[in-house]
């Protein structure tokens, strides 16, 4: 039996999570024609966060320390994210009394003071709150919280078992 290192794992979950921000770029906002609402993009940037600490990972090929660091900073991208979706399901599940609309991303980073700009994204705006599209049941915020939990859950295992995969893997390897 074939076991993929860490570095393999590494690089599968770096693919997976741009292959996540590809879908939201060119199928979702091209072909459906969903444009992002400020919650949205903050959970792709941190799919990047995700992408780039898997990749960076993936390259470097750490030993038993940096086995857990980047787990350990893969753990908090994740686990970010996830905070972002789950408040973005939040405003989809609220009625539309709670969830006011804003202006637009752009203009609020072009007019207001990062701190105002960041506290106006996470209380939402009337597209956060809509539901544009849905596949099984869940909503894009609801799959993207799917995609977090695993990824946290992976970098999780590198965190914490870190030390235990790599001996793993040389006395199997």
């Amino acid at each position: 039996m074939v076991i993929p290192s860490i570095r393999q794992l590494n690089l599968l979950a770096a693919l997976a999570s741009v292959f996540l921000i590809l879908f939201a770029i060119f199928y979702l906002q091209n072909v459906l024609g969903l444009p992002p609402c400020p919650l949205c993009i903050f959970q792709r940037i941190a799919f990047m966060a995700v992408a780039l600490i898997a990749l960076v990972a993936a390259l470097h090929g750490p030993r038993l320390i940096g086995i857990r660091v980047y787990g350990a900073l893969g753990l908090i991208a994740a686990l970010t994210g996830a905070g972002i979706a789950i408040r973005h399901l939040w405003l989809q599940a609220a009625p539309s009394e709670v969830v006011s609309c804003g202006p637009g991303l752009s203009f609020m980073m072009d007019h207001y003071p990062m701190s105002d700009m960041l506290a106006a994204v996470f209380r939402g705006s009337g597209d956060c709150g809509d539901q544009h599209w849905q596949w099984l049941g869940l909503s894009i915020p609801g799959w993207s919280l799917m995609s977090f939990t695993l990824f946290a859950v992976f970098f999780g295992a590198q965190l914490f078992l870190g030390n235990f995969i790599k001996r793993w893997q040389r006395s199997n390897g």
